[in-house]
């Protein structure tokens, strides 16, 4: 595992519960508006990470303090030892839950069918026709995408979808279509772009609270729940 930050209390990742975050390296993904582009790009001079003997030390600390354990990236999913990992922290007693992007849905089965993630957070990046654009990748194929949706959607794990919006790459549209990719989920939250001073490349726009709100009630047609956050 390489692990490039931990965010050692939060209640914010982890809905409803008392966590820590652990931050992987790498993508498979260049969306020109991620927040998090030192996750991403290996810079000069940057090789700290964090040993896992530091994280797991770190784990037992909080025991009984914590209930459970973001995993986020990155794309945590490339980590070649993602499922050792999480078997280790399920077996010091912690939730788990998992940021991805929706790369992998084999991966993302697997972890369900074994009951090693206890919620998940899926990223959908855009409607399916401008993926490509959004995610930095010509001809990027969302087959991967749309069967990773389909697996949250049997509703065996605790789940949400999110989109990190800027006014740049959205319109109505978009987000009507996206409404009907994930038509009957549980939970999907807007996320209006910020600028975090690690932005991949580019520069782009946070959108109007006013149309977060008109994305929200067109989303909410299909969609159980609707919520809007950094606002």
């Amino acid at each position: 595992m390489i692990i490039k930050g931990l965010q050692k209390l939060t209640l914010l990742d982890y809905p409803e519960k008392c966590g820590a975050t652990v931050f992987t390296f790498g993508c498979n993904l260049r969306c020109p508006f991620c927040h998090n582009a030192s996750l991403v790009l290996k810079r000069e001079g940057d090789d700290a990470v964090i040993s896992e003997d530091y994280f797991f030390d770190f784990l037992n600390s909080r025991k009984g303090i914590l209930d459970g354990i973001t995993i986020s990236g990155g794309e945590p999913l490339l980590q070649p030892d993602i499922v050792p990992f999480i078997i280790r922290i399920k077996q010091m007693g912690f939730l788990v839950k998992l940021d991805t992007n929706g790369t992998n849905p084999q991966l993302l089965k697997k972890l369900i069918d074994e009951n090693l993630v206890d919620y998940v957070a899926m990223d959908i990046k855009n409607c399916l026709e401008k993926y490509p654009q959004t995610v930095g990748a010509d001809g990027f194929d969302t087959t991967p995408i749309k069967k990773s949706i389909e697996i949250l959607l049997e509703n065996r794990v605790e789940y949400e979808f999110r989109t990190t919006v800027c006014c740049e790459l959205f319109t109505l549209q978009d987000f009507e279509k996206i409404g009907a990719l994930i038509k009957g989920a549980k939970r999907y939250f807007l996320q209006a772009y910020c600028d975090s001073g690690d932005i991949l490349c580019g520069t782009f726009t946070p959108p109007k609270k006013e149309d977060l709100y008109t994305y929200a009630k067109a989303l909410s047609k299909t969609v159980e729940k609707v919520g809007i956050r950094g606002i």
